[in-house]
This record gives C-alpha cells, sequence and structure tokens, in this order.
C-alpha cells in the first residue's frame, strides 16, 4: 500500500481528526489511536451500538491499533514524547495550548523528531479571537453560511443530520498530511499545520463572501433549487418515491426539456444559461415536477437513463445498500470484525490502480494494543506493570 512505513499518531476525537487518520490508515499507514485510560475517545458512545459497542467507532478507527495513555501525568507524558519520536505524524484537536502545558507541545516533539509532521486539528484555528472557544461542526455549518442557505425559503435554517463539516475537514486533512509529507521528502523538515472545521466547509459552500462582496448580493435559501441552474430540484414519482435532477450542463437541460415535452423553450434567449434557466425557474420545475408525478420512480429513471439526461433516485441506507452498482463496485465493503462477526463498512475513499487501500482490521477495543506498542518503543513488563498500576495506561 502506498502509505506502508508511515507511522501515524492520532491523539485527537471525535470525528475530523480521527477520519484524517482513517484515510491514511485505510492506505497502509500503521496508525496508532492514542485515548484516555478512563473512557476513551468520546465516539464510542457515539449514534447506534451493537451489544454496547458503537458502530460509528468500528468503522472510523478502523486499521488503528489502540493505546490507552494519560496524557496529562508526567509519565504519561514522556510515553507520549518517546512515541512521537519514531512517528511521522502525529494529530490532535485539543485546545490551543493543551499540549504545551502537559509539555508535549509541537515544539519539544519535533526537537527530538525534526522531521515529524503535526497536525493540530480546532473549531476556529491556533490564533484569533475565537482560538479558545470550544469548536464542533455543528457550529461550523452555522457559521459557514451552510445552514444560512440549507432549507425551504419560508423555514428556518437548517443542519445536517450528521457530522458534515468535521467529515470535510478530516478529508482536507488527509491531503493536507500528504502535502507536508512531500515538502519533508525536499527539505527534511516536518512542520505544523493549523487545521481549523470552518474553513473547509467554508471554501464547499461556495463563492457566497466573493458574491457579496462583488455585487453587494446575500443569496437566499431556495430550498433544492440552485442558483446556478434551472431545472434542478427533488421531484415526487407517482408511486410515493423520490428523484433529483440537475442540469449543470446545458446539453443536459435541453435533453430533459425535450423528455419532458417542452422542447419549445430550448430555443429562448434566456435558456441558454444556467442563470438564465434560474430565472425561469418556476416554469421549468412545473414542466418537470408535472411529467414526473404522473410516473413510477422506475419509469422515470429509465426513461432518463435512455435520454442521457442526469437524474438520481433519493435513496435511504436500504437502497444504498441494495443498490446494484453499489454492490458491484464495492463502495460498501463487507468486513470480518471480532465482536461482532461480518461488518458492513464504506470502502476505502479512492481506488489506486497500482497501490490500493484496504481495511485491514476494524475499530479495537480501548487499550486492546497498549503493551504491544510499549513493548515495541523499549518497555519491559516490569515498567508497563508500574504504569498500568499507576493508571497512566489501560
Amino acid at each position: 500500500m502506498p502509505l506502508d512505513g508511515l507511522r501515524v499518531i492520532d491523539a485527537s476525537t471525535i470525528v475530523a481528526g480521527p477520519l484524517c487518520a482513517q484515510i491514511l490508515g485505510d492506505y497502509g499507514a500503521d496508525v496508532i489511536k492514542v485515548e484516555h485510560p478512563a473512557h476513551g475517545d468520546n465516539i464510542r458512545g457515539h449514534g447506534y451500538s451493537k451489544d454496547e459497542i458503537s458502530l460509528w467507532w468500528k468503522e472510523i478507527s478502523r486499521n488503528k491499533r489502540a493505546i490507552a495513555l494519560d496524557l496529562k501525568s508526567h509519565d504519561g507524558g514522556k510515553v507520549f514524547r518517546r512515541l512521537a519520536a519514531t512517528a511521522d505524524v502525529v494529530i490532535e484537536n485539543f485546545r490551543p495550548g493543551t499540549l504545551e502545558r502537559w509539555g508535549i507541545g509541537p515544539d519539544v516533539l519535533q526537537q527530538e523528531n525534526p522531521g515529524l509532521v503535526v497536525v493540530r486539528l480546532t473549531g476556529f484555528g491556533q490564533t484569533g479571537p475565537y482560538a479558545d472557544r470550544p469548536g464542533f461542526g455543528t457550529l461550523a455549518e452555522a457559521m459557514s453560511g451552510f445552514a444560512d442557505l440549507t432549507g425551504d425559503p419560508d423555514g428556518p435554517p437548517t443542519l445536517p443530520a450528521f457530522g458534515l463539516a468535521d467529515s470535510i475537514c478530516g478529508i482536507g486533512a488527509s491531503s493536507a498530511v500528504m502535502m507536508a509529507l512531500w515538502h519533508r521528502e525536499r527539505s527534511g523538515r516536518g512542520q505544523v499545520i493549523d487545521m481549523n472545521i470552518l474553513q473547509p466547509i467554508m471554501t464547499a459552500v461556495g463563492p457566497a463572501p466573493t458574491v457579496y462582496q462583488q455585487l453587494g448580493i446575500i443569496e437566499e435559501r431556495r430550498g433544492n433549487r440552485s442558483t446556478n441552474n434551472a431545472p434542478r430540484n427533488t421531484y415526487r414519482t407517482a408511486d410515493g418515491k423520490w428523484v433529483a435532477i440537475s442540469t449543470s450542463a446545458q446539453r443536459i437541460a435541453e435533453r430533459v426539456m425535450r423528455l419532458v415535452g417542452h422542447p419549445e423553450v430550448i430555443d429562448e434567449p434566456w435558456f441558454k444559461s444556467g442563470y438564465g434557466r434560474v430565472q425561469h425557474v418556476e416554469l421549468l420545475d412545473g414542466y418537470v415536477g408535472n411529467w414526473i408525478a404522473r410516473r413510477s420512480r422506475a419509469e422515470v429513471l429509465q426513461a432518463f437513463t435512455e435520454a442521457g439526461a442526469a437524474i438520481g433516485p433519493v435513496y435511504n441506507a436500504q437502497d444504498l445498500v441494495e443498490d446494484p452498482h453499489v454492490r458491484e463496485t464495492e463502495m460498501l465493503l463487507e468486513v470480518p470484525d471480532e465482536d461482532l462477526g461480518p461488518i458492513l463498512q464504506h470502502n476505502v475513499m479512492w481506488r489506486m490502480a497500482e497501490s490500493p487501500g484496504r481495511i485491514r482490521f476494524t475499530g479495537r477495543a480501548l487499550g486492546q494494543d497498549t503493551d504491544t506498542v510499549l513493548t515495541e518503543l523499549g518497555y519491559d513488563e516490569k515498567q508497563i506493570v508500574e504504569l498500568r498500576k499507576n493508571e497512566v495506561i489501560r
């Protein structure tokens, strides 16, 4: 795998940092998950569980060896410095200044390991007036403009029901790590990456700040419609199902209108651009919605596919699991788990022809690999017993 030989210390919690580490582990990195001995990562208690085991934990902590270590203690800090001296990357998401107070800040770690890349994930970054505030994905989703643009025009701002901002940040952080490692290849030096949850989702929301700065326009909620093209919406079929269409490409827009029986609008001057079509969205949505409403979802999907028009069914989890394309391309993969048996998970995120990633094992029990990792660092059995006795490890 492409990251064989890379060691990553995941000292972060919840979603953004752990997802970054999961991605690196999926492609071969030796990821060591560091948790507090008493309670572990809070994500162990998030979401649905089976036999009191978090299903989310099983995925986001896959391909990670699990150790339990009290970083606040003097002896725990010594163990962590020793561990970081063997690593290429450390990922942490404590409040700014926390690691420094514990004597294990980036300056200390990089003094012992100059090539170390330290990823610092926080809500608002290491500097600025909000740096000391607690930050979560929900706050980033609110402050980024995402919530303000999501929902019906006459409804409230809407937050996603899942960790959107955290996930975007985690995926982005994995890219930042690889850039830093490439820089190290040429310079021999590691560096600190200051990653906040807010900025990546701001980028994903789009150029609204630029539009405001240049034109003074503040975009408003449009439900499932778009400011960029029309028709673009979700539409209900005759059998009570839902489909979504997009017409970002001009040719797709033309195919849709021919399919629904209104080719005459294609010759209108305003139809020649996505923005022009948005100005006539009520007309276009009416034509498309009425056509779809008279047919079953299967009929609609078949007709759009045959016409070469872009369409997708609105899926729930069951639909995804049963979808033939998802199954054949293994976007979801059943993997063995020592606690729960075969468990279905998202597969590795991208396919690489020469050096593919894979799921080697699922999330581990708290402290399952502590003794093994400490032995690799040179600790003997007596020292490990003493650390456990003092509740430094588990």
